[in-house]
């Protein structure tokens, strides 16, 4: 398990290259050469050898070479024989270097590597650089220097531009990937690799388009949960859909759901190729995620003002000295100092000035992040500023960015600070948004972190009446809710609506209100009709029989005017919400390609696009997500005590964004909503109005899982909890792994026996390495699967009272093979629980859930010397054969 699938691309053993015959070079595709120079212009650590699809010899012969990955440079009628020949010799995976490959060609040249079990990456791409290695598969220019950095793009041009600034900015790279347009191998998978990749300490990704966006937020979210990843994508400013049948509907395609998309994942995203460069130079600093106070230290008020603006316009703090540190810090320093806000050390500030200032910000525990501005002054020297500052060491503690402002008087100075690896940044904006890209990071983890079930811990939801009402809608051809289906379906799921009720003539309606009791408002009951403001189909505070009767009439008459064609069924009749103390809320949905099912909050009422008030999030939700979705609205400023009115319940808001969470990912069916306006106020919120348009449930798998897979980050699966009694006594809880077991599972392996380690492992570690555990953690619940036995154990405090302590005592898991059909499972039981029965429990449990996600075979390797699992392998049902590759292990497998 712990050997990736994409072992044979990124490390490469032996290397086949296909770049076309030496006799006939003027054949030669230009990348051919270019790759071919590529190769030769340093010395891979592999072997590489030079084949030709045109070779001559006896299949005996061919049996005998052997390669891992084949390298492909050639016209496009020859690929598909490249590629048979690269089956042949035994490559699992396989680089296509090249432009112009039209995308039934290369469907077709994916579905043949496929079928011959080979990874391709390509074609359409410049290929991959693996400095470590000294291997440039690629056309993307010279070699990239050895670094902890990888980038991942799939624009060849930005590829080449960010080496080429790479090289001149002393930033080195664990992998470069070009994929290219149409690439087998996907960003999703590359990501994958990386997240594992022990050379690999940050990652930066250039996106244009995402194939799956289940597939692409799983990697993402176990990437960035082991280390940094920067985003930048293009196309930020597509089209909405025009079709939208609701306001939230016309925020379709909109980029906020992209920027809703990388929060969760926990990384973060950059808006420009600057910003992109900003990024890479943080990153490769290695900085982990801070908070958001930055000290500003300067030689110049004009500059540090400027950061401190910037500061405030992105919205992080400004770092300033507590009184004990500035106190001590004030004789060390020129006399016309300030340390008020900015750490203003003066014009005549001295290397030492600087030093001194530095220090005392990172022994601050008021601040998250140091930014050092330089000015030119006469009779300073940027450089031994700079080495002051880079002497320090304050990097090694806290991110410590540079800003020397200036062009010639500066050089030796950047200079300095380049080859100490410090960021170096030529304005303060600049400088100031790298941090951000820092802070946000660490933002987004707490994100990352939240798995919330599809179900709330709430009043239960009547889901399968929700369920009838599509169906009857569905039935009936029509894809949009009335009022009053709208507001059943809410009330199915807990929300507070108003009481509504349809009138099919003017006296009906008068009847209605009577009994309702006034005031009351009039609607427009069309399913034609998505805004009713716009052709005077509603009318508020109707306080008599007369008046509604007249309304009824004038409104039907009204509507007809202005939009003959709509069909009308009637007019509702609601109470009036008391709302002269509420505010208007729009809680939404939409539906995003690719992402799915979008949640949106904010300003409601008529003026809703206007306003342009849409904060976003993916479902499933949890109370925390919750409050984070309400705090990034704009309207969230007006909810707190306002203008005389008491503050409003954020608790309610709450509660009614976790019940459209729920129905979100129990009811496929959904495309869009409005609940708009919501009235929200201190006693808590009613629904007024809603529309809903849904279609036929998008057909899926067949599994446990099979209503939930609209959704792009699949909830906690909480059905597969089971509580069981142990083999001599006591019981312990099987469930799902969670983040939060991180710690329980390294005290664990940290607990094993030397031989246990090993079995596990193959290796002598003593404990997870911190992207080791965050990979067993944190998984998307949907191509892997971990279960996690837990126990409670009593022990007597220093106090005599007694503490329960929970303990993970196993651990089954298994991973989807790239095939999608088989999968790999390792297995691990605490020494102390050996012999109880918690093994097999374990196995068959995850076996279990294998089937309920439709895969046909389960998988693993048995060291050749574990007596123990074989026994307990053998004992399930799995055959046992040795593996032709390593005489060290068994392969043992079922079929489910």
């Amino acid at each position: 398990m712990d050997k990736h699938f994409l072992t044979p691309l990124f490390s490469p053993k032996t290397i086949a290259v296909f770049t076309g015959s030496k006799d006939r070079a003027a054949e030669q595709t230009p990348q051919a050469r270019a790759l071919a120079a590529a190769l030769k212009a340093q010395t891979f650590q592999g072997k590489l050898l030079f084949l030709d699809i045109g070779v001559t010899g006896t299949l005996a012969d061919l049996a005998k070479t052997r390669a891992d990955l084949a390298l492909i440079a050639l016209p496009p009628l020859e690929l598909p024989a490249a590629l048979e020949l690269a089956a042949r010799i035994g490559c699992k995976a396989a680089i296509m270097v090249g432009t112009g490959i039209p995308a039934n060609m290369a469907a077709d040249l994916q579905r043949q590597a496929s079928q011959n079990g080979i990874h391709l990456l390509g074609p359409n791409g410049l290929g991959m650089q693996r400095p470590s290695l000294q291997l440039n598969a690629s056309c993307a220019g010279p070699l990239a220097q050895p670094g902890s950095l990888a980038l991942v793009s799939q624009s060849g041009a930005l590829t080449a531009s960010m080496l080429d600034w790479a090289a001149n900015n002393g930033v080195g790279f664990s992998s470069v990937v070009a994929l290219g347009s149409h690439s087998g191998v996907d960003i999703a998978q590359v990501l994958d690799f990386l997240a594992n990749d022990p050379q690999t300490q940050s990652i930066v990704v250039y996106v244009e388009g995402i194939r799956n966006a289940r597939h692409f937020m799983s990697a993402l979210r176990m990437a960035a949960n082991a280390k940094p990843v920067v985003v930048l994508k293009s196309g930020r400013h597509n089209a909405g859909t025009q079709a939208a049948q609701t306001h939230s509907g016309n925020m379709g395609g909109s980029d906020h759901v992209f920027d809703a998309a990388l929060r969760r994942a926990g990384a973060v995203r950059v808006r420009s190729f600057v910003e992109l460069f900003s990024a890479a130079k943080c990153l490769a600093s290695r900085y982990r995620p801070v908070g958001k106070r930055l000290a500003v230290i300067t030689n110049g008020g004009g500059p540090g003002v400027l950061a401190t603006d910037w500061i405030t316009e992105i919205q992080l703090e400004l770092g300033i000295l507590s009184p004990d540190i500035a106190a001590e810090l004030k004789p060390q320093i020129n006399a016309a100092a300030s340390l008020r806000d900015l750490i203003d050390l003066s014009e005549d500030a001295t290397p030492e000035h600087y030093a001194k200032a530095v220090q005392a910000a990172v022994k601050d525990r008021n601040v998250d992040g140091i930014l050092v501005i330089y000015s030119p002054k006469p009779g300073q020297d940027a450089a031994d500023i700079a080495r002051a500052v880079t002497h320090t060491q304050a990097n090694k503690v806290k991110p410590l960015l540079t800003c020397w402002m200036g062009d010639s008087s500066v050089v030796s100075g950047r200079k300095e600070l380049t080859n100490s690896t410090l960021p170096s940044f030529r304005t303060p904006e600049a400088a100031v948004g790298a941090f951000g890209n820092i802070a946000s990071f660490y933002q987004n983890q707490q994100l990352l972190q939240q798995t919330p079930m599809p179900m709330s811990s709430q009043t239960k939801a009547d889901v399968e009446g929700a369920r009838l009402v599509l169906e009857s809608v569905l039935a009936e051809r029509r894809k949009v809710l009335t009022e009053m289906e709208s507001k059943a379906l809410l009330s199915a799921f807990q929300i507070p609506v108003t009481p509504t009720m349809l009138a099919r003539s003017p006296t009906e309606a008068m009847m209605i209100a009577t009994q309702m009791g006034f005031p009351v408002a009039l609607k427009i009951d069309s399913p034609d009709i998505t805004h009713k403001s716009d052709v005077h189909g509603v009318v508020l505070n109707l306080t008599n029989a007369t008046s509604v009767r007249d309304t009824y009439q004038s409104m039907v008459q009204a509507v007809r005017r202005h939009q003959p064609d709509a069909r009308i069924n009637g007019v509702t009749v609601q109470t009036m919400a008391r709302a002269h103390r509420g505010r208007e809320i729009c809680i939404g949905l939409l539906t995003d390609q690719p992402f799915g099912p979008v949640i949106t909050f904010g300003a409601g009422g008529t003026m809703i696009e206007l306003i342009g008030d849409h904060a976003m999030e993916l479902p499933p939700l949890n109370q925390f997500l919750a409050r984070r979705l309400i705090e990034r609205s704009r309207v969230a400023e007006t909810l707190g005590a306002w203008r005389g009115l008491p503050p409003a319940s954020i608790e309610a808001l709450e509660h009614i964004l976790l019940r459209v969470s729920e129905m979100v990912c129990e009811l496929p069916q959904l495309r869009e909503m409005d609940i708009n306006p919501l009235i929200v106020d201190e006693h808590g919120a009613v629904a007024v109005d809603a529309r809903i348009a849904i279609d036929h449930a998008p057909q899926g798998l067949v599994s446990r899982f099979h209503h939930y897979h609209h959704l792009a980050i699949l909830p906690y699966p909480s059905q597969y909890e089971r509580t069981w009694p142990l083999s001599g006594g006591g019981e312990c809880t099987v469930r799902p792994v969670h983040p939060d077991d991180a710690q329980m599972l390294q005290a664990m392996v940290k607990n094993l026996s030397d031989e246990s380690r090993y079995f596990r492992f193959a290796s002598t570690i003593k404990e997870l390495p911190p992207s080791m555990l965050a990979r067993f953690t944190l998984i998307d619940y949907d191509r892997e699967m971990a279960l996690v036995a837990v126990h409670n154990e009593q022990h007597i405090d220093e106090h005599g009272d007694v503490q329960v302590k929970q303990r993970i005592i196993g651990v089954s898991r298994y991973v989807t093979n790239p095939d999608q059909t088989s999968c790999e499972f390792s297995l691990l039981v605490a020494d102390d629980f050996n012999g109880r029965g918690l093994g097999s429990r374990l196995m068959q449990s995850i076996m279990d859930v294998a089937r309920d996600q439709g895969l046909s075979e389960i998988v693993g390797l048995v060291l050749s010397n574990n007596p123990n699992m074989l026994k307990l392998m053998r004992s399930l049902g799995f055959s046992v054969k040795s593996d032709p590759d390593d005489p060290d292990f068994k392969i043992v497998s079922h079929p489910l």
